[in-house]
């Protein structure tokens, strides 16, 4: 099967299985730091809660930034911060400057 003889319902389910998945592997690699997330992949957690806030909104549905980074930490995100957050180190904050200097 290839992906034109895969129905929309179905590529929707697929899609939102596959979000699924990552959110909890993101939950799960709570080690993982999203300033790293953001020098390797130009994306965060904060940005995936974000646009999971802004399709929302393209529906009509109202969701509060707290409410939808709490869908992707798996829990308020001050309480994740608290938990697994480190400060940058000067790497990763040198990194992360070059990037957006560069428009990544």
């Amino acid at each position: 099967m290839d992906m034109t003889t895969i129905d929309d319902a179905t590529r929707t389910e697929l899609e939102a299985a596959a979000f699924r998945r990552l959110v909890a592997h993101l939950r799960e690699r709570s080690d993982v730091q999203n300033i790293d997330l953001m020098n390797l992949a130009g994306f965060c957690r904060n940005c995936l809660s974000r646009w999971y806030r802004e399709e929302a909104a393209e529906r009509g549905i109202d969701i509060a930034d707290p409410a939808a980074r709490e869908i992707v930490y798996g829990m308020p995100y001050k309480e994740w911060q608290a938990l697994h957050q480190k400060g940058a180190s000067p790497a990763q904050q040198a990194a992360f400057a070059a990037a957006a200097k560069s428009g990544h």
